[in-house]
């Protein structure tokens, strides 16, 4: 559960942030070789990479990096509902203000809510912590820039330098920041999500389910989804350290499946553990994934004149089918690596204003500065209310999948698992099942950057087709991790 106001820092915290020694260099932390950062931020099981040392240190020389870059001034933390989220928070919010920046912690808040306060702000950058959809045991920090985006990867990498004691930054000691609790500024927050919809459209006589995943969504999205006018019923609505995703939110769909078909609802909302995206599920309780929103919403903006080039940006997840769909509106899409950094990347060179992933994290920089799973879901929720039909329906008429399974097998050794395109076996099994399919499908096998997975994707007009070569792949995975 989330701690009561955090002026001040832990114990062990304290003791440390005094001990300058400790940061420069002299800190006897056990580090992997491969990078400490991954596609988002920092993750990992809290004890193993995560702890209160490491913690400690990267808020110090993420507070010397931000005031290398941006100067100084404050910085905006933020949390999931994890147990560990509380110490982890405390112990960034140390090591920033031992560089000597201010901290304004606002506690248990969304993703997108440090982000936006970070970029509408005097801030110099914000912290979230948090592992999104990962499990309860796990944690993470992710970092935003003065503008309110993902930290660039090269300032990520000074971070670290400093943190593997390989930085030339210099540590003054004569400067002490100040800590302060700022949950009040969560209300401003949410005042922007509503504010595109003010004079517009509202959402009354509509039904909506929310899966709020015990997580940060659960002391806003409500309030938002009510003051819009809509009937809102809520699924794990609590925020819970020890049951955040399990068995639920935008990673397990069944429970609001139920609920819609229960409550004859108009749709329903999955929200992950951090709010940053959203799954939707229409009224007849068919899972709406990131392919269709993206689709619904680019025909949207398409018809209001507001996507240049009719140009989205997705990643190669993206299925085939949504691809040749919207070919045929005339439309254009971009796949990039997975990860928002390198959607939101892409979006920046071609000029696109829609962008996203599969799994439901959405880019709009009409609407804002990162993904944000509350906002996708009120923007989807309104065009429903305007089409004046059914998201079902609207769904019908968009495109149909191509056949896509994905498998996730565990390897708990990262370097193995970061390393695992070296393994000549394995590559020489990608090859034979690309080869056997030629253009009738696709192949994906990827180390992930957020959970210690191998991920293996396999897409073809033909099921079983699908079916075969996801089987011999995962075989060859788990060969290679034997």
């Amino acid at each position: 559960m989330v701690a009561s106001p955090v002026e001040i820092q832990s114990t062990v915290a304290q003791a440390l942030v005094w001990d300058f020694d400790f940061f420069a260099g002299n800190n006897r932390l056990v580090l992997p070789q491969s990078p400490l950062f991954g596609t988002d931020g920092i993750r990992g099981r809290v004890g193993d990479i995560l702890d209160t040392p490491l913690a400690l240190q990267v808020g110090f020389w993420a507070g010397l990096v931000l005031q290398k870059a941006y100067k100084s001034g404050v910085v905006i933390v933020g949390q999931d509902s994890r147990n560990s989220s509380d110490f982890l928070a405390s112990a960034v919010a140390a090591g920033l203000t031992a560089s000597g920046l201010e901290v304004w912690n606002l506690g248990l808040c969304p993703t997108p809510c440090v982000a936006y306060l970070t970029g509408f702000s005097n801030a110099v950058g914000g912290v979230m912590i948090s592992a999104s959809h990962n499990p309860p045991e796990d944690n993470g920090i992710k970092f935003f820039g003065a503008d309110g985006g993902k930290l660039t990867e090269a300032l990520q990498n000074q971070i670290e330098a400093g943190v593997r004691g390989q930085s030339t930054l210099p540590i003054n000691k004569a400067i002490i920041g100040q800590h302060y609790y700022r949950p009040e500024l969560i209300r401003d927050y949410l005042e922007s999500i509503k504010q595109p919809f003010a004079n517009s459209i509202n959402l009354q006589g509509m039904r909506i389910v929310l899966d709020l995943a015990w997580g940060a969504a659960v002391g806003i999205a409500p309030a938002v989804f009510t003051e819009m006018g809509a009937e809102v019923i809520c699924l794990h609505n609590k925020a819970d350290g020890d049951l955040i995703n399990v068995n639920c939110g935008s990673t397990h769909l069944a429970p609001i499946q139920a609920a819609v078909l229960q409550h004859k609802a108009d749709l329903g909302l999955a929200f992950d553990g951090d709010a940053d995206r959203v799954l939707a599920v229409d009224d007849r309780a068919k899972p709406i994934n990131g392919d269709y929103i993206l689709y619904l919403w680019g025909k949207s903006l398409q018809a209001a004149q507001q996507l240049p080039k009719n140009t989205i940006v997705s990643t190669v997840m993206a299925n085939l089918g949504f691809e040749r769909a919207w070919e045929k509106q005339g439309g254009k899409l971009y796949r990039t690596s997975v990860g928002d950094r390198y959607v939101q990347a892409q979006m920046q060179t071609t000029g696109a204003m829609l962008g996203g992933e599969q799994s439901g994290h959405i880019l709009c920089p009409h609407y804002g500065v990162t993904g944000d799973g509350i906002s996708t879901g009120l923007h989807l929720a309104a065009l429903v209310k305007r089409s004046g039909t059914t998201l079902s329906q609207l769904a019908a008429q968009s495109f149909t999948t191509y056949p896509q399974i994905l498998k996730n097998v565990r390897v708990e050794n990262r370097d193995r698992r970061l390393n695992w395109e070296s393994s000549d076996r394995l590559q020489s099994a990608i090859s034979t099942a690309e080869t056997a399919m030629g253009n009738q499908g696709r192949i994906l096998v990827r180390a992930s950057g957020t959970e210690p997975v191998i991920r293996v994707m396999v897409e073809a007009a033909d099921a079983g087709l699908t079916q075969y070569w996801t089987e011999q792949l995962v075989i060859a995975v788990q060969n290679y991790i034997a």
